[in-house]
């Protein structure tokens, strides 16, 4: 079950440009709750804290439990935004999710073992096309990540989501075969295999 992170925050009574200017320059950080049929929640974070809880990854598919003055909201942070300069949140949007909610969220994608791949130790280069996947997920079961594990996978090879196993309960929110990952043909052995087949050309038209 998917860990929900406990995060205290401040309810707004203003709003607009200027009122969001001013809880920056008091170090919090403007944001809101929305969603579930109820009125949006004007709420404000502490900087240093939803900053940390940003850069430490997954920010994104972590369920929070927000205490808003004592009252608890069930959500998922659904985007946020950071300043262009200085890269530290300036908004952040919160979706409330009720028990037993299906979600669609995008979860990265991590390879693994690219250090003891046969076809990577090769010389092959692994060309990452998509470095996250749309999924339908359980609110409660929302995977860190989607593994892939490299070993398994020859030069020239494309990695496909048809080829994952996803975890129970989870489906893919996109649609098609779409390719993750190809594996590249090292250009040492490309030359080799023209070469090669050159040569067999030759042979051929001697006979």
């Amino acid at each position: 079950m998917t860990a929900i992170k406990e995060l205290k925050a401040q309810a707004r009574t203003k709003v607009g440009k200027g009122a969001a200017r001013a809880e920056r320059r008091a170090g919090r950080v403007p944001a809101v709750i929305y969603g579930d049929g109820k009125p949006p929640v004007g709420i404000s974070l502490n900087h240093i804290e939803i900053n940390k809880i940003i850069y430490a990854g997954h920010f994104l598919t972590t369920l929070f439990s927000i205490d808003v003055d004592g009252e608890k909201h069930r959500v998922i942070p659904r985007d946020y935004q950071l300043d262009p300069v200085k890269d530290y949140p300036v908004h952040v949007d919160f979706l409330r999710v009720q028990v037993g909610a299906t979600l669609t969220v995008d979860v990265p994608v991590h390879f693994l073992n690219a250090e003891t791949a046969p076809a990577i130790k090769g010389g092959a280069t692994l060309n990452i096309v998509s470095h996250a996947v749309s999924l339908h997920v359980p609110a409660e079961a929302i995977p860190d990540a989607i593994e892939i594990d490299l070993t398994s996978y020859n030069f020239g090879d494309s990695i496909h989501l048809s080829a994952i196993k996803l975890p129970a309960g989870v489906t893919w929110a996109g649609h098609g075969d779409d390719t993750l990952a190809t594996i590249t043909v090292p250009s040492g052995l490309k030359e080799a295999e023209a070469d090669e087949a050159a040569a067999e050309a030759a042979e051929a038209a001697k006979a």
